[in-house]
Order: structure tokens, then sequence, then C-alpha cells
């Protein structure tokens, strides 16, 4: 891929990173983009070995390999040396928290240094690592990051041997509808979700929204919504004193023992004792 010319206004807004943790072999940072459609993608290239967890917005990942629509509750992977251009076509900013590897410290595990794939989507295994390091970035100092860290890398490696080195494919417009949906959903996520309602407005039928949703996303608008939910519950349990009956609401659960239930089910762990885990 040839290198893209960054303006110097672009140049301002560029990715801006905040050291979280460091250790033997691995790094943590939070990072945050504000760059949208009215910005050209520029090339860069993974340094080490990346796992960033996406917590906001929707960014576009290419690379040899292919292209991916990133979402929260997703992971972007990239290998040590690898080039690759990240894209804001259907909407502005992003933001991630960014784990880095040395190929020793994949050799602690037992692990190679790379990945077949370019995204994990949401999954159940993702969604307590994802609001551990949420929750962390109000407790950096506290939190422990280096367990993480490793849980995270373990987990990755495992999920990403089961996942096909090319994902369906979606065009360009078909991605562009999904994009614009998935952030109506992040920005309301207490809101109704009916998969017509969805479908009109990405003007598609429902069916071919169903099919076009889950190849760009690789998941369904249901559980889509349903791991944003329980992982911004989760961590408004670690930061926030609120009552969990309160907190359950908020985040679009119709009463509190259907949240209970779900929590547990993606958690392992009930609302309380999550809370309790600080």
């Amino acid at each position: 891929m040839a290198k893209i010319a960054v303006t110097s206004d672009q140049n301002e807004r560029l990715p801006s990173a905040r050291i979280l943790a460091r250790g033997d072999g691995w790094s943590i940072s939070e990072m945050v983009c504000t760059l949208g459609p009215q910005d050209r993608p520029f090339e860069e290239r993974h340094s080490s070995v990346s796992i960033a967890m996406v917590t906001a917005g929707s960014f576009q990942y290419h690379s040899h390999v292919g292209r991916e629509l990133m979402t929260p509750g997703s992971l972007m992977l990239g290998s040590a040396g690898q080039s690759f251009q990240c894209g804001h076509d259907h909407g502005t900013g992003d933001r991630c928290i960014s784990f880095h590897y040395s190929h020793e410290f994949f050799d602690r595990l037992e692990a190679a240094p790379s990945f077949q794939s370019q995204r994990v989507p949401p999954t159940r295994a993702l969604s307590p690592l994802i609001a551990r390091a949420a929750s962390g970035l109000a407790e950096a100092e506290t939190m422990a990051w280096e367990e993480l860290s490793i849980e995270l890398a373990a987990q990755t490696v495992e999920l990403d041997r089961g996942l096909s080195i090319v994902s369906a494919g979606a065009s360009p417009g078909a991605t562009a509808r999904v994009a614009r949906i998935v952030r109506r959903i992040a920005n309301d996520i207490a809101g109704p979700c009916e998969v017509s309602e969805l479908a009109r407005e990405a003007r598609l039928s429902p069916y071919h929204f169903l099919r076009t949703f889950q190849a760009v996303t690789g998941v369904t608008p249901h559980q889509y919504l349903l791991r944003l939910r329980l992982q911004r519950a989760g961590i408004r349990l670690r930061n926030e004193p609120d009552k969990i009956v309160d907190i359950a609401l908020e985040c679009g659960f119709g009463d509190v023992s259907n949240f209970n239930r779900t929590f547990r089910a993606e958690f392992g762990v009930s609302p309380r004792t999550w809370r309790s885990q600080r």
C-alpha cells in the first residue's frame, strides 16, 4: 500500500495515546481518535503484536488480509510489522484500549506471535475482559493490568484459532448502512431495537439486513445490543455507587431479575459479586 500524505490539520488530530501501564514484554495504552469522514486514511504499521479493544465509535480496518468494520466490543488484531489503514468513512472518532506484546511474551504463552484474522467480533468470552479494562480507566494505578494482559492474550489466541482467515464480505454500501446502525445503537442502548425498524432505517429488507449485519459485525443485532448493554452495566457497576436495579433499567433491561440472569450468563458471576471484585 502506498503511503498517503497527512495534512497539517489532520496531523494535529491523529490518535492520541495515554500509557496506562507497562511491564515485562507488554504495555497498555488508551487510544483516542477524532478523525472523521473528511479525513483521508493513511498507512500505519504495527510495531509489535497488538490487540485493541474497541470501546466506542467505529472505523474501517484494512490490511493485506482484507477489510473489517470495527465496532464496540470487538478486538482489532495486528501482527508485528503488518501495514494497515484505518478509515472513518461512516462517522467521527473512536476509542480503544490497546495492548502491545513482544514476541518473547507470546513465547511464554507457548503461542505464535501472529494472528490469522484481523478482528474478533463481540463474544461472550470478551465481555468481562472489556468491562474490566474500561472500568480500569478510572483506576489505572490500582488496576491489575498485567493479569488482564495475560488473560486477554490467551483468550484472543484461542478465539483467533476458531475464526476463518477471510470474513464474509459485504459491499461498501452495505457496510456504510450497518455502520450507521451500529453507531445509532451505541448512542441509545436503552432504546428499542426492533429488526424491522433497524432494517427500514438501513433501507434493507429485514432478511437482507440480518444477513448483512452479521456479515459485517460478526454477530446479530440482538447479540450486539445485548453485549453492549451488559458491558456498559459492568463498567458502571465497577465505577459508580448507583443501585443495581437503577443501572439495569438505565442500560435497557426491563426488570432486575432478567438483568441478573443475563449478566451471570455473560460474566459468570452475579452483578453484586462483580461489583465486589473491584
